[in-house]
């Protein structure tokens, strides 16, 4: 069985037993993942997650920082009269 044909057979059950395991470190039965069982698992976690999840529902998924209005926008002066300088003593 190669990869695409293991994550094709992962069940909703399974997803969610993978993903138990690698945040507590063990498998439903209470033995403790290798170093490589974890890095698989992560790998079928993430495979699983984008042939069938939306981004926003993937794990790890960080929503777009949203962009700050310019400091010029903030003023009620938009740049079209010149300001003086304030300088505080």
């Amino acid at each position: 069985m190669d990869f695409q044909q293991l994550i094709d057979a992962i069940t909703p059950e399974i997803y969610e037993n993978l993903k138990r395991s690698v945040e507590t470190g063990k498998w439903p039965d209470g033995t403790k993942l290798t170093p490589e069982q974890r890095e698989n698992s992560i790998q079928a976690i993430i495979a699983y997650d984008a042939r069938h999840k939306s981004a926003e529902e993937r794990v790890g998924y960080v929503p777009p920082k949203v962009k700050a209005e310019p400091c010029a926008s903030k003023k009620h002066n938009h740049g079209d009269d010149p300001q003086p300088v304030k300088w505080q003593e």
